[in-house]
């Protein structure tokens, strides 16, 4: 009998080619999020918008209005993370750019964990090494946002 082979060298996980792939469905999935952000906030405005009767409930509109525009401030944060994905740079420095950007935008660093999580989850293709890629480098700009480990 033959020795049987030694496939030791050759599976190690995402090599870079697959983790380039993964931040890039990473990036779409979170163009995808902010789309949605985007359409919720449109909707928003529109249901504060006066209607033939009137302006209606004042306070009812305030709130329409505060979360519209909560949820563009979020769709833009999303863009512009996905943005920083096409840069090649690790997790923790692209969490750190987030970060800031989310610090200067008034909103809490953490604010993209939830729509990073989506997009991980969301990933359209059936290219397995980055689906592992994307969601890897998705837990790491999490954890790093949300300063656990």
């Amino acid at each position: 009998m033959d020795a049987e082979p030694d496939f030791a060298d050759a599976f190690g996980g995402p090599g870079p080619e697959d983790f380039a792939n993964g931040a890039a469905v990473l990036a779409a999935g979170l163009v995808r999020e902010a789309r949605e952000l985007a359409q919720a906030a449109a909707a928003l405005r529109a249901t504060a918008q006066p209607g033939p009767e009137g302006v209606g409930d004042v306070r009812r509109a305030r709130l329409a209005l505060h979360a519209a525009a909560d949820a563009a401030m979020r769709a833009a944060l999303a863009l512009d993370a996905a943005a920083l994905l096409g840069e090649s740079r690790a997790p923790v420095e692209q969490a750190k750019r987030i970060a800031e950007t989310a610090t200067r935008a008034g909103l809490p660093p953490a604010t993209l964990v939830p729509l990073l999580r989506a997009a991980a989850l969301g990933v359209g293709t059936d290219d397995g090494a980055a689906r592992i890629a994307a969601s890897t480098l998705a837990a790491d700009i999490c954890a790093a946002l949300t300063g656990t480990s």
